[in-house]
């Protein structure tokens, strides 16, 4: 048996960052670029802002992370919009929270998730848990809605 290589195939992600912390925004931001990724990463600041950003025809993503505790819009109401449109309910959306509320886990779970993490204390852990989910999501095969 001869020694052999695994190349990680990965692809660029467009991943929208559905959040209303300015500064939890910043440290996603950061851990992306400490990790020498090259994601597309967009901004919105709650569900509204989202919806409007899914609605413009030059952007799709790839990936949502979304907070669940946001102004106007919250993360579950913004899941029930995107669940029920023909268009965006197939992409995959990650809850990234605070929320360790068992009723947000199931309900979220149930509008058909694709994962729930909850954002540790300490920002090594915070970024050991982006690597995994940006890794998992850049070599998973996605569908891309027009």
């Amino acid at each position: 048996m001869g020694a052999f290589n695994l190349i990680q195939m990965t692809k660029t992600l467009n991943v929208l960052v559905i959040e209303d912390d300015l500064i939890e925004v910043m440290k996603l931001n950061r851990t992306v670029k400490s990790l020498d990724y090259n994601h597309n990463i967009i901004e919105a600041k709650d569900g509204e802002e989202a919806i409007e950003k899914l609605k413009q025809n030059d952007y799709r993503p790839d990936v949502i992370l979304l907070d669940l505790n946001m102004p106007k819009m919250n993360g579950i109401e913004f899941l029930k919009f995107l669940k029920n449109d023909k268009e965006f309910k197939y992409l995959p959306v990650i809850i990234l929270t605070t929320s360790k509320n068992q009723k947000d886990l199931f309900k979220c779970y149930e509008l058909g998730i694709a994962g729930y993490i909850i954002k540790p204390l300490k920002y090594e852990d915070y970024v050991v848990k982006i690597k995994k989910t940006l890794d998992y999501w850049s070599t998973n095969e996605l569908i891309r809605v027009k």
